[in-house]
């Protein structure tokens, strides 16, 4: 897994890999959005809601400890091996979107998670224990590692995949 010398390396990268994934989605319509094609296992939209999906329970967890809750990860209603619900869960919640919206909602939500970042000190970040929801699972992950694994990595991975997409659609 690729590691951060600090935090503006972390920021850095995900800023580089958001702008290159959500660009591939300027030229997919409304009408081909929910389009799922031969091996790929996710349309346009879902591959976003994805994407929004994650960033806004990584937020939603960091607002609940501020609040003095227990997270519980993924959340309440998803258990760890549940993860097919929860990624439905997601494109329900965004399926009535434009391509469009869900653009600008991504890069909205990119820029609520680098700001998050640059709220923490680097002990935080980088070191275990940083937050309650960041040790809820046996691995007790630093921060970081949640973050790359819920932005950088997904957006590298659904960038080939909707590249592969657009290539299928002949877009």
């Amino acid at each position: 897994m690729q590691k951060y010398a600090n935090k503006q390396a972390l920021i850095d990268e995900i800023t580089k890999q958001a702008k290159l994934f959500i660009y591939e989605f300027h030229s997919v319509n409304d009408l081909d959005k929910n389009i799922l094609v031969d091996k790929l296992d996710r349309a346009p939209s879902q591959m976003i809601a994805y994407q929004l999906g994650w960033m806004n329970l990584l937020l939603l967890w960091e607002q609940d400890n501020k609040d003095g809750k227990e997270v519980i990860t993924p959340t309440p209603d998803y258990k760890w091996n549940n993860l097919g619900g929860l990624y439905q869960s997601f494109y329900d919640q965004y399926a009535d979107y434009s391509i469009e919206t869900l653009i600008n909602m991504f890069e909205r939500d990119v820029h609520k998670i680098i700001q998050l970042i640059e709220s923490y000190n680097d002990k935080e970040l980088f070191e275990q224990g940083g937050r309650q929801w960041a040790t809820t699972t046996p691995s007790s992950w630093p921060i970081w590692k949640w973050l790359h694994i819920n932005t950088v990595a997904p957006f590298k991975s659904f960038r080939t995949k909707i590249r592969k997409w657009k290539k299928l659609r002949g877009i």
